[in-house]
């Protein structure tokens, strides 16, 4: 009796047993095949998207030296996949026009950009722009142009003039601060192919003009130096060959500058002409009033058309000559030149908000 009783007891722990890890079996087969949450698909679809990314990293590089273009390489994050999160995360716009591309220059030998004057470096593929601005700092102006440029989380090349940049040095330390790239435009917008100019007089305008901008920006500017009124003065272009200044002409002149010139005008005119060309270097003007005002709707129009912006970037900056810096210590009537090759953080420190 009591050995049925056992093998009865037996029989029935074996099923529960057997029931029991049915169980679990399937409930291990029913979690696998549950819908996945949103984190859990991103962390699964990681890997890929990693090799994508690393995939069309290699793409663009080989695309790149497969051009003339030995002066204008990809800026290589490291890893690859962590730029566009990077970019996603620090802009507010999800929508952002953002920056495709950023291309560093080696400016050695003083190259040349812009096809209306320089024909060597085609680095843009098509519908890439590059977006340039002359002639400031400027109150209002330059602002509204920073603002829409951060509006879009893109970025811009600024060419700045060296006697703004003494009246305004706050401001043209903004569009440094905000992640531009700064150039130089000479001392006082000066038409160095003037009948009256000096090759020595030439100079001292680009000279003064690159300690101007050194003296605002409390930090050297990019080798990057357009000719006002892209008048390009033989004797300058030989010397910026010597002094490792890349050159910018453009390839889509905005004319903001002209008379009558609305924003809606500026608009058409660039979108009118990149159209036709496919991708090009921008011109255009944070001095004039109606280019601010024209920014929100251009880059509307370039994100609407598919169009990428580039940065360009330079490899190296550009350091002063002594003697200009000294001439404008001089002119400005700043009492020792000396206290001014620190930096403002080393000089003065917040204690105490």
């Amino acid at each position: 009796m009591r050995n049925a009783l056992g093998l009865m007891l037996a029989s029935v722990v074996a099923a529960v047993v057997i029931a029991a890890g049915g169980w679990f079996y399937y409930s291990a087969r029913a979690d696998q095949g549950a819908p996945k949450t949103t984190a859990a698909r991103a962390a699964d679809q990681l890997p890929a998207q990693a090799k994508l990314a690393a995939k069309d990293d290699v793409e663009t590089t080989a695309a790149i030296a497969a051009r003339p273009t030995a002066v204008a390489q990809a800026a290589a994050p490291a890893p690859a996949p962590a730029m566009p999160v990077q970019q996603r995360s620090t802009c507010a716009n999800p929508n952002a026009l953002g920056v495709a591309r950023v291309v560093e220059i080696d400016t050695t030998g003083g190259p040349g950009f812009g096809f209306e004057h320089f024909k060597q470096f085609d680095f843009l593929t098509d519908k890439e722009v590059v977006l340039t601005f002359d002639d400031g700092p400027w109150p209002v102006n330059t602002p509204a142009v920073l603002k829409a440029l951060a509006d879009e989380c893109t970025k811009g090349l600024f060419f700045s003039v060296g006697k703004h940049a003494t009246y305004h040095p706050e401001i043209l330390r903004q569009v440094l601060a905000q992640g531009h790239t700064v150039g130089t435009h000479t001392w006082s917008h000066v038409n160095l192919n003037g009948k009256k100019m000096t090759e020595q007089q030439a100079k001292d305008e680009v000279e003064k003009g690159i300690s101007a901008v050194r003296f605002a920006l409390g930090a050297n500017p990019a080798p990057f130096f357009r000719f006002p009124q892209l008048q390009h003065n033989p004797a300058i272009v030989s010397y910026f060959g010597t002094r490792n200044v890349a050159m910018f002409s453009t390839d889509i002149d905005s004319f903001d500058f002209r008379k009558g010139a609305t924003p809606e005008k500026i608009v058409e005119t660039v979108m009118t002409r990149l159209d036709k060309l496919g991708k090009g270097i921008i011109l255009m003007h944070d001095f004039q009033k109606h280019t601010g005002e024209a920014m929100p709707a251009l880059l509307a129009r370039l994100k609407a058309g598919g169009y990428k912006v580039v940065q360009m970037k330079a490899k190296t900056t550009l350091q002063t000559l002594p003697e200009y810096d000294e001439a404008l210590m001089k002119d400005m009537k700043v009492p020792t030149a000396s206290t001014n090759t620190r930096p403002i953080t080393s000089v003065v420190q917040t204690v105490s908000q």
